[in-house]
């Protein structure tokens, strides 16, 4: 069979359903990215930004869906040692954004290799699980998978860039749970997360993310310090009610008391503008698509593509865990974008190429 079958037929097999809610998704992150715009002056600046990487997203969703998906399994290992290429270069030759060094900067673009690595890894583990032969129950199943995460969250906690690391962590240890590792490897797996958290702790966290941290576990510590992000997303939360006070007219994010509001805190914009009945829609449809990747995983005929699609709800979730978790004050703030939704052109092209290799699965 051909890697590449581009035809009308080709066409009518895409789980239209599964875009339709994507771009519901995107809708929602655009309406909200358009209404912080607007509090910054004439000049819109998020938003076209944000409406170009729709456009390429797209489109490398429609290429990645019509590349057969033994292209991926072939491609696989490639593909995590470019990732784990990029991760080192961006190092050396990146540019900082808010003490990350962690963007490419090319042509008036940035791209980052963090979000090509959750690529790599789901892809990676996907190849590992299907060749392992359901041998799960190994220690060197457990060393081999957790190795290779390690390496790709290692190099990225060097940016240092605690967030995208933990979500690569959280979608192998999600993996180790789906593919029925032995209980006493799951507890050895959370001892030597304990034990990573502890030394990054004493030698490698900055001031900031210890601050997030203990911002945490106390945002009224430091109300107008660390604690001013958290407490703010919170009174926007609240401030919402049930119906919103309409795109455009939060208070919090309009008047600029919500830092961050286009990306972090994007869901409190949400919350504030569309209220309790915006808020309950947005969930449902990310249930959906959760639901939707879970459908085509019952309809593969091949562990490859189940685990790879598993692999890719597990990413969307812990992400979505992640940051709306920050936003209400329940986990550490970490920077995670809220998939499809949040403002950055690298998170949304990836999560259509996500889509677009869960759209081949299903062709196949």
């Amino acid at each position: 069979m051909s890697l590449l079958s581009l035809n009308f037929q080709g066409f009518k097999k895409i789980d239209w359903f599964l875009v339709v809610i994507v771009f519901v998704l995107v809708a929602f992150g655009l309406a909200a990215i358009y209404s912080v715009d607007l509090s910054r002056g004439e000049d819109l600046n998020y938003f076209p930004t944000q409406v170009i990487a729709l456009i390429i997203g797209f489109g490398l969703m429609l290429s990645a869906c019509f590349l057969h998906i033994s292209f991926y399994r072939v491609s696989a290992r490639a593909i995590y040692i470019l990732a784990l290429i990029l991760l080192i270069l961006v190092l050396f030759f990146g540019i900082s954004v808010r003490g990350t060094t962690g963007w490419f900067r090319l042509v008036g673009f940035s791209f980052q290799p963090a979000e090509f690595a959750k690529v790599g890894l789901v892809l990676l583990l996907a190849w590992i699980i299907s060749r392992y032969g359901r041998r799960f129950d190994k220690w060197k199943f457990v060393f081999v998978t957790g190795g290779i995460t390690m390496l790709l969250a290692g190099i990225i906690i060097l940016q240092p860039d605690l967030g995208s690391a933990l979500v690569l962590l959280g979608v192998w240890f999600g993996m180790m749970f789906l593919t029925g590792t032995k209980k006493r490897y799951i507890a050895g797996l959370i001892i030597i997360f304990i034990t990573v958290f502890l030394v990054s702790w004493l030698f490698i966290f900055k001031d900031y993310q210890k601050d997030r941290i203990f911002t945490f576990i106390d945002p009224g510590r430091d109300p107008l310090g660390a604690g001013y992000n958290v407490t703010q997303s919170i009174i926007a939360i609240g401030s919402g009610g049930f119906f919103g006070r309409g795109l455009g007219f939060g208070s919090q994010s309009q008047l600029h008391f919500l830092p961050e509001a286009q990306t972090d805190f994007i869901f409190s914009v949400i919350c504030e503008e569309l209220g309790f009945v915006g808020v309950f829609i947005l969930i449902v449809v990310y249930f959906l698509l959760l639901w939707r990747l879970l459908q085509i995983t019952k309809k593969s005929n091949d562990d490859f593509s189940v685990y790879l699609i598993l692999g890719i709800l597990l990413l969307f979730f812990v992400q979505m865990i992640v940051n709306i978790g920050g936003a209400v004050g329940f986990l550490p703030v970490t920077g995670v974008t809220l998939p499809f939704v949040s403002y950055g052109g690298s998170s949304l092209i990836i999560n259509f190429l996500l889509i677009g290799m869960a759209l081949s699965a299903a062709r196949s």
